[in-house]
């Protein structure tokens, strides 16, 4: 909304936000009014509310009378809004295309389905931690509300199948995304979305308990999600490699998948997945503790179009003795391995000699990778690294830093070492040298000094937009004036717990560097 505001300075009476003890009837009041004279208030937040004199119905009529052009409303954590405030606003505001109510327990649905009649261009609905809406308040908004686009329903206890299988039946020609979390729903729902979801593009589901393996299988098997591109799950104990196998054969145009907490899913289901996604991108996988290596490696060769792949937290993600036969993937453009401790120098070194296309990569806490491991890796590397994250990478030392920034000093943009302890000085003089196009560098708890720091500012080519020097112990006061000739390119400069600096120096930096963001 912030950069709406800034890109036209004459609507900024329409759009406004509530937070806090600033969430009062009084300020909401004077809001609308103020709007009235730019045609009303189009999108209105209101987050949190005054502890004594909270945000009440009386708000929102007022509202609702002067703003007859509301298009977004959101309600977060206003407990005194009442079915009364949404009758309001659907009689004042029949524009309304965006809806999101979060822990409003005394919104029932009486309120949403007098919402639903008055608000019939309503596209997209958010509902989370609203206790008191159930299954009619979506059967209504399904039943008048023909444009629905996106749904996002969290943790609301009374939402069962009913509902949910309504709205999706309603909307099945206009509805694309669909979320839902914490829900008490079962495998009726995901039938319905299978078979009636024929718009649907982007699918998220979060803690579904009470779906099983055969909910996701008939899902897919409905072959009604030809257009799902996208699809997200988080602790469902239902998805299978049974369902994983399924899911890749009924939904061709899947690209993006998203699997955390998953601990169902194996090598097997991966292995089963690759058989028939035939333009997949991007898999992302988070505490998927039963998928190994093995399972990884076959995955490789899912698609010519894989470009993403993201491990995380995967416990199974560990060193392995022998491979048949190593796969080839030139098309993957993007790679994280992120705290996975059982990944070592072996396993990366592999990932250099199958993967050299790669340009993003993400080593985030591999805490047992050496420069051994990463060598192989930074020489085998064709087409330029551009992001590089090191950060918890505690072993690797100036050596492998100096390499990548000699071999990918021209494509270098990013560059991250929070936390390498074993970098210093040398690492600072190469970058000065070889870096043409980086921009953003983290250099959080390191051993750089004020050396090193001057020699970035030495380097008239290097451009730096955002500089992290946190908790570096050896940075002084002594390089207060190398940082002041860093150029009018820096956006954002961290200088948090560097203790030597002192006061005083950062003041007369700010002054200096007045356009900068910096923090200390």
């Amino acid at each position: 909304m912030e950069e709406d505001k800034e890109e036209v300075p004459a609507d900024r009476c329409v759009d406004r936000v509530l937070e806090g003890k600033e969430a009062t009837d009084v300020r909401l009041a004077a809001m609308a009014v103020v709007a009235g004279s730019c045609g009303g208030l189009e999108k209105l937040s209101v987050r949190g509310s005054h502890p004594a004199r909270g945000v009440t119905d009386q708000g929102l009529s007022a509202v609702a009378r002067g703003s007859p052009n509301l298009s977004s409303l959101a309600l977060w954590d206003v407990p005194l809004i009442t079915d009364a405030g949404l009758v309001e606003i659907a009689a004042g505001c029949p524009l309304l295309e965006r809806l999101d109510i979060s822990r409003c327990p005394l919104i029932t649905d009486k309120g949403l389905a007098a919402f639903a009649q008055g608000c019939p261009d309503l596209v997209s609905l958010t509902i989370e931690a609203c206790s008191s809406v159930g299954d009619e308040g979506l059967r209504a908004i399904g039943r008048s509300c023909m444009k629905l686009q996106a749904v996002n329903i969290k943790n609301c206890p009374l939402v069962g199948d009913q509902g949910i299988s309504s709205l999706v039946c309603s909307a099945t020609a206009s509805l694309a995304k669909i979320r839902l979390q914490g829900l008490n729903i079962t495998d009726a729902s995901l039938a319905v979305i299978g078979y009636y979801g024929k718009a649907i593009t982007d699918l998220s589901l979060t803690r579904l308990a009470t779906v099983g393996e055969r909910g996701f299988w008939v899902m897919a098997n409905a072959a009604g999600l030809q257009n799902l591109r996208c699809m997200s799950v988080t602790s469902c104990p239902g998805v299978t490699d049974l369902a994983l196998a399924s899911i890749a054969k009924f939904c061709p145009s899947l690209k993006k998948l998203y699997l955390r907490k998953c601990g169902h899913v194996s090598d097997a289901g991966l292995k089963a997945f690759t058989e028939s996604a035939k333009v997949f991108e991007n898999l992302q996988l988070e505490e998927c503790n039963r998928v190994t290596l093995v399972g990884i490696l076959a995955f490789l060769n899912c698609s010519q179009k894989f470009r993403a792949l993201s491990l995380v937290k995967c416990m199974g993600i560990k060193d392995i003795c022998s491979v048949p036969q190593l796969p080839f993937c030139r098309s993957l453009r993007f790679l994280t391995i992120k705290d996975c401790p059982g990944f070592t120098n072996a396993s990366l070194a592999v990932v250099g000699m199958i993967c050299p296309q790669l340009e993003q990569v993400d080593l985030s806490g591999l805490g047992e990778v050496t420069d051994n491991g990463l060598l192989p890796l930074i020489q085998s590397s064709e087409s330029g690294l551009i992001k590089v994250d090191l950060s918890g990478c505690k072993n690797i030392t100036d050596v492998a830093v100096s390499s990548l920034v000699k071999r990918h000093g021209k494509s270098l943009k990013k560059v991250s070492l929070e936390g390498c302890s074993k970098i210093t000085d040398a690492s600072l003089f190469t970058m000065s040298e070889s870096c043409t196009e980086l921009a953003e560098l983290d250099l959080s708890n390191c051993m750089v000094s004020d050396y090193g720091v001057a020699m970035l500012a030495s380097a008239r080519h290097l451009k730096l937009r955002v500089l992290s020097l946190s908790g570096c112990s050896k940075v002084t006061q002594k390089s207060v004036p190398f940082l002041g000739n860093l150029g009018q390119s820096l956006e954002g400069l961290n200088l948090q717990f560097c203790n030597m600096i002192g006061n005083h120096n950062i003041a007369s930096l700010e002054k200096k560097l007045w356009w900068c963001d910096i923090l200390a």
